[in-house]
């Protein structure tokens, strides 16, 4: 009765390890190719690359006036706000430059006063011409009467006749000598001070000054990191134009990424990217996709392609696209790090309504 028994346990194991085996041999082969197709149909909607670096905006500073340097606020790598004083250069020479334009912009204003008063003088003078000239014209009508009438000599006709031409000649020159001075006040008697030329040039040479004492002192034009201060030393004779330090705009971190021009066929703005960088590989950022170059690499650099060569071979270009951070980093970020980027673009291959299922819209 055991022997039966133990016979068909025996059979019943061997059904099941032949179901077992039979079971394997089929659903391996189908899971392989489900997993296949599901890789086909969702294949494109992420799109990678490593060809992407952290970009910050340098600005070169350098000063624009020219002088010995007497203090410097910065070090190496150190961190500064903007408009916080860098360093700054000996203002002596521009506070007497200063004291002597305030000097000419009220020599210039006495000197329109002084035209003032010359005015009026000519104007005066004229008047005192023009009476006398009145009075030689009647003294004239009267000799001539008298001379008529045989009351008055010839000769005495004569020197009045000379008096008049002498005050005529008067008024002319009385009348030139207001012309001049009212050419000095350029055609206007009552023109304001200020509004003279003489007075606007020396209250620009005035302005001019008092911007060169301004700008002895150097200041941050925005948050960052300063960089290559190594130049600055007090005492040390700084020209104008010439760059004293690097400032990396800590404020406007972006990233640009060099996409194959294969890889922006559904790519656009607005598009969601996650980041990992080399540096801080546990950490994952996001970000959204700002803009796509106007141009592959090759077209903005110093010296193109020539692709009309005989020699001529076909490489896939590249595009820079510019990708904006979410929120501020956790994590220190530097100019120039390698980053890997994947940008989901939205859309998958797929069968007739798969990716419109699968596929997140984009945003």
């Amino acid at each position: 009765m055991s022997d039966v028994t133990m016979t068909t346990a025996s059979a019943s194991g061997g059904r099941r390890a032949r179901a077992r085996r039979l079971i394997l041999m089929v659903s391996v082969p189908l899971i392989m190719v489900g997993a296949g197709l599901y890789a086909w149909a969702t294949g494109g909607r992420y799109v990678g690359t490593d060809n992407a670096y952290i970009q910050q905006d340098m600005v070169s500073v350098a000063a624009e006036v020219s002088g010995r340097i007497v203090t410097v606020n910065v070090r190496e790598n150190g961190p500064v706000k903007q408009g916080q004083v860098l360093f700054e250069i000996d203002p002596e020479p521009f506070r007497i430059a200063l004291a002597q334009a305030d000097a000419n912009l009220a020599n210039a204003r006495l000197g329109v006063e002084q035209l003032r008063a010359t005015y009026s003088q000519e104007r005066a003078a004229l008047e005192e011409t023009e009476q006398a000239l009145d009075y030689r014209r009647r003294e004239y009508d009267r000799q001539s009467k008298l001379a008529g009438n045989g009351y008055a000599t010839q000769a005495r006709l004569d020197e009045v006749r000379n008096d008049l031409r002498a005050a005529e000649q008067g008024v002319a020159k009385a009348r030139q000598g207001v012309a001049a001075a009212l050419a000095g006040l350029g055609g206007d008697p009552a023109i304001p001070t200020d509004q003279h030329p003489s007075v606007m040039q020396a209250q620009a040479a005035r302005d001019r000054a008092a911007l060169d004492l301004n700008r002895t002192r150097i200041v941050a034009p925005a948050d960052g990191i300063a960089s290559q201060t190594d130049r600055l030393r007090v005492g040390q004779y700084m020209a104008t134009g010439l760059p004293a330090l690097s400032l990396v705009e800590t404020g406007h971190t972006y990233i640009e990424a060099n996409y194959k021009e294969t890889d922006l066929t559904h790519m656009k703005p607005g598009q969601t990217a996650t980041l990992v960088l080399d540096a801080y590989p546990d950490r994952t950022l996001t970000a959204q996709v700002e803009s796509i170059g106007a141009g592959t690499g090759s077209e903005f650099s110093l010296l193109p392609a020539q692709n009309a060569t005989g020699n001529w071979v076909k490489v896939v270009q590249r595009v820079p696209v510019r990708l904006k951070l979410d929120s501020p980093a956790a994590v220190p970020l530097r100019a120039g790090l390698s980053v890997n980027v994947e940008v989901d673009t939205g859309h998958a291959r797929g069968f007739p309504g798969f990716a419109t299922a699968q596929a997140a819209p984009a945003r």
